[in-house]
């Protein structure tokens, strides 16, 4: 099992998401982020407002999945995200040990899915 985190701009969400859909992982949670990379103190317009400083809004996306859908699944977020320009953001994989589901108490990969 892995837990697949990705860092992605705001209005490539959307984009990620039917990528997602296409490869069949619907188990996302999505987080409102603050953060920067490579491209700290750059002026950005979000949503019609200047952005100016160390920290740009992100999306966060957690997906935990199985083995066998790992790889598809950062093929997705990078379809989704990528521009090409600098702060298309990051993906981050770490093993995950257990999962559990609180409703029925399965555990490992029957309790993600």
């Amino acid at each position: 099992m892995k837990l697949i985190i990705a860092i992605i701009q705001p209005d490539k969400l959307e984009e990620v998401k039917e990528e997602l859909y296409k490869v069949e992982v619907n188990l996302i949670t999505v987080s409102e982020v603050l953060g920067h990379g490579r491209q700290k103190g750059v002026t950005e317009i979000y949503r019609g407002a200047k952005e100016t400083g160390n920290l740009l809004r992100k999306i966060r996306l957690e997906i935990a999945v199985n083995d066998n859908y790992a790889e598809p699944t950062i093929k997705a977020i990078i379809k989704g995200a990528k521009t090409g320009e600098t702060g298309d953001g990051k993906i981050f994989i770490l093993d995950l040990k257990e999962c559990i589901r609180v409703r029925t108490e399965e555990h490992g990969s029957l309790a993600i899915g």
